[in-house]
C-alpha cells in the first residue's frame, strides 16, 4: 500500500527533499563538497544505527530483566505474606527500592531518544537538566525564537549534551544560544580540554546544513561554536 504523502516527517529520516537536496548539491556544488556532506551523512546515519543497538540492549539487558526479577519478588512476598510477614514486608521493601533505580534507568533511556522536557519545557530546562545529571555547573543563555523547528533545538541539545558527559565533574561549561538571520546559532565553552574527536557533534550539524568549529588546546578550555540554517 502506498504511503500517505502527508505523512509527518519522522526525526532522523532523509526526506525526498533531502534527496533532491543531494542532487542540487552534485549540479551546484564542487565534487569535494558533495562528497564531504554524503560522508557527514553516511558516518551520522552509523553513529545513530550504534546508539539504537547501544539503546535495545539496555532495554534487554537492563530494564527487561529487572522487570523480571521485581515481578519474582512479588510472587514471593505474597507467597510468604501470612507465613512470614516480616520476609514478606523485607521483599516489598527491596521492590520498592529496586523499582525506584528502574524508573531512573528507565527515564535516562528515554533522554537517550529524545528527552520530553525539550519539547515541554523548552532548551533551557532540557539543558538544565542535561546538566544537572552530568554533575556539571552551566550558564545558560538561550534567546531563540520558541517557534523554532524542533529537529534545530534537537541538534543544539544534543551537541551541548556530548559536550556536557565528557567533562569533567564539576566542571564550568557556559552554553549561548542566538537566533541570527536565518540561522541558530550556538557557542559551547568548557573548561579544560574535551576530546569530542569521537562524536557524532560535527557530523549532526553538518548533515543538517550547518557548520560547527572545535577549538581546544593547551588543556585550559574547548570552544564549540555552530550554526544551524533555518528553513525558508
Amino acid at each position: 500500500m502506498a504511503e500517505n504523502c502527508c505523512q509527518p516527517r519522522r526525526r532522523g529520516s532523509i526526506s525526498l527533499e533531502d534527496e533532491r537536496a543531494d542532487v542540487r548539491g552534485e549540479r551546484d556544488g564542487s565534487p569535494v563538497e558533495v562528497a564531504e556532506l554524503r560522508a557527514s551523512r553516511e558516518r551520522l546515519a552509523l553513529a545513530i544505527d550504534a546508539e539504537r543497538r547501544s539503546i535495545e540492549r539496555a532495554l534487554h539487558d537492563g530494564v527487561q530483566q529487572q522487570l523480571v526479577g521485581l515481578a519474582a519478588d512479588i510472587e514471593l512476598a505474597a507467597a510468604v505474606m501470612d507465613t512470614d510477614p516480616v520476609a514478606a514486608k523485607k521483599l516489598l521493601s527491596d521492590v520498592r527500592r529496586d523499582t525506584r533505580q528502574l524508573l531512573e534507568e528507565a527515564r535516562a533511556l528515554a533522554h537517550r531518544i529524545y528527552p520530553p522536557l525539550l519539547e515541554a519545557g523548552g532548551l533551557i530546562a532540557a539543558l538544565r537538566t542535561a546538566a544537572a545529571t552530568a554533575n556539571v555547573h552551566v550558564q545558560i543563555d538561550v534567546a531563540v525564537d520558541e517557534a523554532s523547528p524542533s529537529e534545530i533545538a534537537g541538534a543544539v541539545y544534543f551537541s551541548c549534551v556530548d559536550v556536557l558527559q565528557r567533562v569533567g565533574r564539576g566542571s564550568r561549561v557556559a552554553i549561548a544560544v542566538r537566533d541570527e538571520e536565518g540561522a541558530v546559532t550556538f557557542e559551547i565553552v568548557a573548561d579544560g580540554e574535551v576530546d569530542l574527536g569521537r562524536l557524532p557533534l560535527r557530523d549532526r550539524v553538518e548533515a543538517m546544513g550547518g557548520q560547527v568549529t572545535i577549538r581546544s588546546g593547551s588543556g585550559d578550555r574547548t570552544r564549540v561554536a555552530g550554526s544551524l540554517p533555518l528553513p525558508r
